[in-house]
């Protein structure tokens, strides 16, 4: 307890004696004039009143450079006495001048004497102040004259260079008043080497102009030659077939005035050419979808009735094909309608132009490259399924084989049209008139699968013949017996039952007057699934 109460004696001493020294410090400071108080302000405020050593630093400098001073000052005072003992003794001997003053210029008395000293002393400086204007006017005028003279050269230099690059403009350049160059010769060289290099991008650009023009003419001579103008007798294509090149850039202007009009006269006809074809082509797309949907049919009806063996259920006709896109078939079909187009303008052409030739060659077109691959069932005893290519029919097939194949692709087209029409379930597709067909085909298995074959696809067949085949005529459910009969006054012919199947038929009453009559009939009735 008692060591803290001396610890703070101790302090309060130490406070103590610092605040004597403060006031003795702001007593001394109160003595300062204000010029020291300012001045010692700014010292504290610059770097060497920054802190302790600073200030100390500075104050020896300070001290150094007092010391310096008074040095200075009394060798200054000792020059000031050596000055005056000299001046006594530069002093004119017995009083006098050095030179004779005009009369105006004497002095009456010491205060004239002063007056004059001022006023020469101020003439003194005006005139040594004139001087030193003229002798930096002076050197600052030789150093002008050095520095046009160099940039004289410099643009000389400059000017030979561009000369050389504008010979052939010399002439016209000398009629115009050259303007002075205002920036200095390293801005003119500079100028000058982009002018240069600007000058010869230039003369590539023009040498390029020149030959694109050149070229430009050739083509326009061409074109005006072509064979495919001859008929064309306007005066400006006579005048570019009569023209050297050279002058056909004068006239390109005047001639692109007078074709403009046509111009656009032609580009309305083009767009509605173009509008045209894009009409057509639409049209044909549409029949060659068409088509391809019927042949996509024709295989899907060509599907064969059960019991035929391998045959069931199996598609007699088999077409494959690769549909192309919407834009590819618009494209390829264009090229169609444009090959047709150029036939019709061209001579002796005989590419035919008709609907059906058009449609089967857009078809044609639409399934390139690979085409249109057919395969057809190969009719045998066994009716194995075997297919074989269309193409190989004629050197594959029998003459039996090639008429069955035959009936049998009728059928199916004859069923396609019926599907077209909208007839239900194919049926009563229409009736095929065969001439004498069994003299090709008599085989029995042949017979039953024209039959079968019609009978799926609601196709009548009619056969004649004059051939008395029993076993073939075994397989029809109704065989009528028909004769020629030749009425040899008028030249006519008649077909007429047999004689011994007439008492088979219905007899007519002699008495009764007829003007014809039904000799044989055949009924037939929709089966009892099919009438619903």
């Amino acid at each position: 307890m008692y060591e803290k109460v001396g610890v703070g004696t101790d302090l309060r001493a130490e406070q103590a004696r610092a605040e004597s020294d403060e006031s003795a410090a702001r007593a001394e400071l109160d003595r300062l004039s204000n010029k020291v108080r300012t001045r010692a302000e700014q010292l504290l405020q610059s770097p060497d009143g920054s802190d302790g050593p600073s200030r100390q630093a500075a104050a020896a400098r300070a001290e150094e450079l007092v010391q310096l001073l008074e040095t200075r000052m009394s060798g200054a005072s000792e020059q000031l006495g050596r000055l005056r003992g000299e001046a006594e003794r530069l002093a004119p001997e017995g009083g006098g001048a050095h030179t004779e003053l005009p009369e105006e210029l004497v002095p009456r008395d010491a205060e004239h004497a002063q007056a004059l000293l001022r006023t020469a002393t101020a003439e003194l400086a005006s005139r040594d102040e004139a001087l030193s204007q003229a002798r930096e006017a002076h050197a600052e005028l030789l150093q002008a004259h050095r520095g046009a003279e160099d940039a004289a050269s410099g643009f000389d230099e400059i000017a030979a260079m561009l000369r050389d690059l504008l010979r052939e403009h010399a002439a016209e350049e000398e009629q115009e008043e050259p303007e002075p160059y205002p920036g200095s010769p390293d801005e003119a060289r500079q100028a000058a080497a982009e002018a240069r290099r600007s000058l010869r991008g230039c003369a590539a650009d023009l040498s390029a102009a020149e030959s694109a023009v050149r070229e430009a003419s050739d083509i326009l001579v061409r074109h005006a030659n072509s064979t495919r103008y001859e008929q064309v007798r306007t005066p400006a294509r006579q005048q570019i077939r009569e023209l050297p090149a050279s002058a056909l850039p004068e006239h390109a202007q005047k001639w692109a005035d007078a074709f403009a009009p046509r111009l656009r006269v032609l580009t309305d006809e083009l767009e509605q050419l173009e509008r045209n074809r894009d009409s057509i082509v639409d049209r044909l797309r549409g029949l060659v979808e068409s088509a391809l949907a019927t042949l996509r049919s024709a295989q899907r009806l060509s599907r064969l009735p059960e019991g035929l063996g391998e045959w069931s259920g199996q598609e007699f006709l088999r077409i494959r094909f690769e549909e192309p896109d919407q834009a590819t078939l618009t494209e390829r079909l264009g090229e169609v309608i444009d090959e047709a187009t150029r036939a019709a303008v061209r001579k002796n052409s005989d590419l035919r132009r008709d609907g059906m030739s058009l449609l089967l060659r857009g078809v044609a077109a639409a399934l390139q490259p690979k085409g249109v691959a057919v395969e057809i069932l190969k009719p045998d005893a066994v009716l194995r399924a075997e297919r074989v290519p269309v193409g190989q029919m004629g050197d594959v097939f029998s003459g039996g084989q090639l008429l069955t194949a035959a009936i049998a692709l009728y059928c199916t087209m004859a069923a396609l049209r019926s599907n077209d029409r909208g007839r239900d379930k194919h049926r009563h597709a229409g009736t095929l008139f065969l001439d004498n067909p069994i003299g090709r085909a008599n085989a029995t298995y042949l017979l039953e699968l024209q039959r079968a074959v019609a009978d799926a696809l609601g196709v009548q067949l009619l056969y004649t013949t004059g051939l008395f085949d029993t076993t073939a005529l075994a397989e029809f459910p109704l065989v009528i017996r028909l004769r020629n009969d030749a009425d040899l006054r008028a030249g006519l012919k008649y077909i007429s039952v047999e004689e011994h199947l007439r008492p088979g038929l219905p007899q007519q009453d002699p008495a009764e007057e007829a003007h014809s009559e039904i000799t044989a009939t055949r009924m037939f009735k929709r089966p009892a699934a099919a009438s619903g």
